[in-house]
């Protein structure tokens, strides 16, 4: 069984940084894509960036420049970085995994989701 554990959120100001956690178990993970995913109060869930097996990265526009998703294939982690943290970036963060092409179905779907394994979810909330 797929467990995702999202960890790493909390209180910070505006431009501040965070870095999550996304610790994954019961998978091969070098063969796993994972995504990072937020969802507002009152808003649909978003995508924010993923990470194939091999390295290659995708994000949101929104966080482009700003967010950096990388990968510890020995810690079985993935971590997103988040920097110059702004309030509209304030959700609860889920990570997702899926095998094989997930990242190239990821991208064609424009990061809408459609993961079959998710986190529990981490809160971030950015103070104005």
């Amino acid at each position: 069984e797929v467990q995702l554990q999202a960890s790493g959120g909390g209180l910070v100001q505006a431009g501040g940084s965070l870095r999550l956690s996304c610790r994954a178990s019961g998978l091969v993970f070098d063969d796993y894509a994972i995504a990072w995913y937020r969802q507002a109060p009152g808003r649909e869930r978003e995508g924010v960036a993923a990470i194939s097996g091999d390295g290659s990265t995708h994000y949101t526009d929104a966080v482009k420049g700003r967010f950096t998703i990388s990968r510890d294939n020995a810690r079985n982690t993935v971590y997103l970085q988040m920097s110059s943290l702004i309030p509209e970036d304030t959700a609860v963060y889920y990570c997702a995994a899926g095998p094989d092409g997930a990242f190239t179905t990821a991208l064609a779907r424009g990061l809408k989701p459609f993961f079959d394994n998710w986190g529990q979810g981490t809160l971030v909330t950015v103070s104005s």
